[in-house]
């Protein structure tokens, strides 16, 4: 089996095309967290990506905010390789790269402090301690009163619902083409591979770190999303 080059069950370079066959509503978590944004923080001059990805999200930000500058982070090389290629024509005040580094590990402070901090589905994979050492960094680098929004995926309350939410997500995969057994091992990467939490411990982390607002403000299947304000 070909080792992976991040935490995803895809190699960077193929991760934009197989998202979308796996996550149902992928691209909204981009559009509602650019239109949240909007209305809370339009004239943000600094925006921290953590977790970027191959860049996705900032790219669909950047036409919208003309005036703010993002900087990006990624545990994974590979994936920040994507991200660069994906934003190489934008001007580099615009847009900053870390070297690589999980949210947890990043040490030190932003400047400008970022008003806006995101995190798409990149903390589920953490272990609690890690998961709230990841969200406490978020709450730490953020200027005060600023916006802290997160995608994940959730666990639901019980072992029933569980079963459940797992099937309808089997048959999203399935309806979008995925090999049969492709899917089956998705699946049992649950709770062994990625560690969902549920949206009350969500809310729960979100507070414990020091968040004075905490919202679910998207939810559907087996993710969700949350923003906080410090």
């Amino acid at each position: 089996m070909k080792q992976l080059d991040n935490t995803t069950p895809y190699q960077a370079c193929e991760y934009d095309k197989n998202v979308r066959l796996t996550i149902p509503f992928y691209e909204l978590f981009h559009t509602e967290t650019i239109d949240l944004v909007k209305a809370m923080k339009p004239d943000a001059k600094a925006w921290f990506d953590t977790g970027c990805g191959t860049a996705y999200l900032v790219e669909n930000a950047l036409p919208h905010f003309p005036r703010t500058a993002f900087v990006l982070a990624d545990p994974s090389q590979a994936m920040l390789n994507e991200a660069k290629r994906r934003l190489q024509n934008i001007q580099p005040e615009r847009v900053k790269f870390l070297d690589s580094a999980a949210t947890e590990g990043l040490r030190g402070n932003l400047s400008p402090q970022p008003e806006v901090i995101t995190a798409i589905m990149c903390h589920h994979y953490l272990m609690p301690e890690k998961r709230w050492d990841a969200t406490a960094v978020c709450f730490n680098l953020l200027a005060q009163q600023g916006l802290y929004v997160t995608f994940e995926n959730i666990r639901p309350h019980c072992e029933e619902t569980v079963k459940l939410s797992l099937e309808r997500w089997k048959r999203f995969q399935i309806s979008k083409g995925r090999d049969i057994s492709a899917v089956e091992e998705h699946v049992k990467r649950f709770n062994k591979e990625y560690f969902p939490i549920t949206v009350d411990e969500h809310l729960d982390l979100l507070k414990s770190c020091g968040f004075r607002v905490a919202e679910l403000f998207w939810y559907s299947q087996m993710q969700a999303g949350f923003y906080a304000i410090k």
